[in-house]
């Protein structure tokens, strides 16, 4: 266990050194963040939506920016894909750990890093905002708590999955298409681009019912008080089901990967 500890110290000291990527991003969130701000608060002059107020709605799309680094589903690590296509694996299953674990600390310390380089500003920059463009102080304390709590499950969650779709590269020569599918599907069920709220009909049943909504959707309501504490309970033993489960699948399918690696040369 020390190892992997000391392990992710050093992947995250080594994120945190990218300051000039770290300035670039949070830029960009920066400018979608007023966008969508801009956007949503002339949607609402102009209807009426009782699923979610506009303060809510303010708090979900700054989170969101805020956090984009830690739940964005998207983001992976290049290296480890090259390391199975071009066989560099092999030196990873000389070393005296497990592969799954040490991929995984990996990924998640390169999520830490670089949210730690931008959330900050952005949470200051959007709570000194004109009302209604600004980022509220969380409902209570107690929403608070529970939104450090699902943001870190989020995490967790959403890098088993990554986990997932990095174990299907062994079986194909590029893993781009499956995850570009997996990962879009994932950006809409989870709030990313439209919050859930806003979504209606069948998109709407059908992310209620995946453990995407878990990422980002959770969270950022229950900091509004938009979700209550007592459902924020049910959500949260649902979404440790769906971390244990995704976290089974990913170790089968790298166990039977690996199981079938046959390394050639000398």
């Amino acid at each position: 266990m020390r190892g992997y500890i000391s392990y992710f110290k050093a992947e995250l000291k080594a994120g945190l050194q990218y300051k000039t990527a770290a300035l670039s991003g949070l830029t960009t969130q920066f400018f979608w963040g007023i966008i969508f701000a801009l956007v949503y608060t002339s949607f609402y002059k102009h209807t009426t939506i009782q699923d979610i107020n506009l303060k809510e709605l303010m708090d979900y799309v700054w989170l969101n920016q805020a956090f984009f680094a830690l739940i964005y589903i998207g983001i992976n690590d290049e290296t480890i894909i090259n390391s199975i296509k071009d066989g560099t694996v092999a030196y990873e299953l000389l070393r005296p750990y497990d592969l799954y674990t040490w991929w995984y600390v990996k990924l998640v310390a390169k999520r830490y890093a670089l949210v730690l380089l931008r959330c900050v500003p952005i949470v200051i920059f959007a709570c000194f905002l004109p009302v209604p463009y600004n980022l509220s102080l969380p409902f209570s304390i107690f929403t608070f708590l529970m939104f450090l709590l699902t943001m870190f499950l989020g995490t967790i969650l959403v890098t088993t999955i990554n986990m997932i779709v990095t174990s299907l590269a062994f079986f194909t020569n590029e893993n781009r298409g499956i995850s570009s599918i997996i990962y879009t599907i994932a950006d809409l069920l989870e709030g990313s681009q439209i919050p859930l709220p806003l979504l209606s009909g069948v998109i709407l049943i059908i992310a209620s019912f995946t453990p995407f909504r878990f990422i980002e959707d959770l969270p950022f309501r229950l900091y509004s008080g938009h979700i209550d504490i007592t459902t924020g309970f049910k959500d949260i033993s649902i979404e440790l089901i769906w971390i244990i489960g995704f976290f089974i699948i990913g170790k089968l399918i790298l166990k039977k990967a690996l199981s079938k690696v046959s390394i050639q040369g000398g």
